[in-house]
């Protein structure tokens, strides 16, 4: 008898986010998704000390090398190490993902949980913006935000530089990433407010919200305290999902010449050099391709498992 109540008084109490742990724990795809996530972050923070090489280091004499001990992944047509130059590119695929995910979210909550909460004329106008920009092909919304932008932005920071005379100003890689972070997160802020909206006008009207009104708390309290943070399970998992989606279309745009260009490393136009000479070099698109791949399926896994670990209903 005591031994069982002991038992009992040992036993942490029950929450959400316990709960959802031990059946995220459970799901072995959902932790080897968050392995390779983790891996991918160690990259990106420490890629330039793990490489074994410098990513932008030539080697005429070593050009177009197959994979070998010595490079892993090959060489390209200028004697850069394949591989060096993949664990770079993680640091711009994590950097680019998590900015712009962290911009299109902050934009998406802001705005749907006001339009959720509040209603009105705002909820209709964010609707049709969100409507609007949803209907837009993402490519065409993008190549028109960077061409329209390009240019007048290189001519500003020209204009600085002649001005300064500092050379971070003729750093053409803060451009690059400038249009990717502002286009990707235009295109991207929407699913996010129609999430929180939706996720509000169900929460909104539960007891516990009309018990803090009539507690005299102001709305703005009763959103922050206890609207937001019962509508963060499905958003941990559209988070989780949309930072993979994010790096799909990074390496999309930077593919097609509308994203970061070289020489600054990038899955999408490591991909986009390879496809040109595949048939005779294929490791040159097998690396970096194979690479995106196993990160998106990755993400994906861990948003699926977070989605069945944050549904109770999904618990078998």
């Amino acid at each position: 008898m005591s031994s069982v109540t002991t038992q009992i008084e040992d036993e942490r109490p029950s929450s959400l986010w316990r709960d959802a742990w031990k059946r995220l724990r459970r799901n072995k795809l959902a932790l080897t998704g968050l392995g390779v996530i983790a891996v991918l972050v160690i990259f990106a923070a420490f890629g330039p000390w793990l490489t074994p090489y410098d990513f932008l280091s030539q080697n005429l004499d070593a050009r177009n090398l197959a994979p070998s001990l010595s490079h892993p992944f090959g060489t390209d047509d200028l004697g850069r190490d394949v591989a060096s130059r993949v664990i770079y590119g993680a640091r711009t695929a994590f950097l680019v993902a998590v900015l712009v995910t962290a911009i299109a979210l902050a934009i998406g909550v802001l705005l749907g949980a006001i339009a959720g909460f509040y209603g009105g004329t705002f909820d209709k106008v964010l609707m049709w913006v969100t409507d609007m920009t949803m209907s837009v092909p993402q490519l065409l919304l993008v190549v028109v935000i960077n061409a329209s932008l390009k240019q007048p932005i290189t001519l500003w920071m020209e204009a600085r530089y002649l001005a300064t005379m500092n050379p971070i100003w003729r750093n053409g890689a803060i451009i690059d990433f400038a249009l990717v972070f502002g286009s990707m997160a235009i295109i991207s802020w929407p699913p996010y407010a129609r999430l929180v909206r939706a996720q509000v006008l169900s929460i909104r009207n539960r007891p516990y919200v009309t018990a803090a009104r009539a507690l005299g708390l102001t709305n703005r309290l009763i959103l922050m305290r206890y609207v937001l943070p019962n509508a963060m399970g499905a958003l941990i998992v559209a988070v989780s999902a949309g930072l993979g989606t994010a790096m799909v279309l990074e390496s999309a745009f930077s593919f097609l010449g509308v994203g970061v260009n070289p020489p600054t490393p990038s899955w999408g136009n490591m991909i986009s050099d390879g496809l040109r000479v595949w048939t005779n070099y294929p490791h040159l698109l097998v690396a970096p391709a194979a690479v995106l791949a196993v990160v998106t399926v990755a993400f994906n896994f861990l948003g699926d498992g977070l989605n069945d670990a944050l549904n109770p209903k999904g618990q078998k």
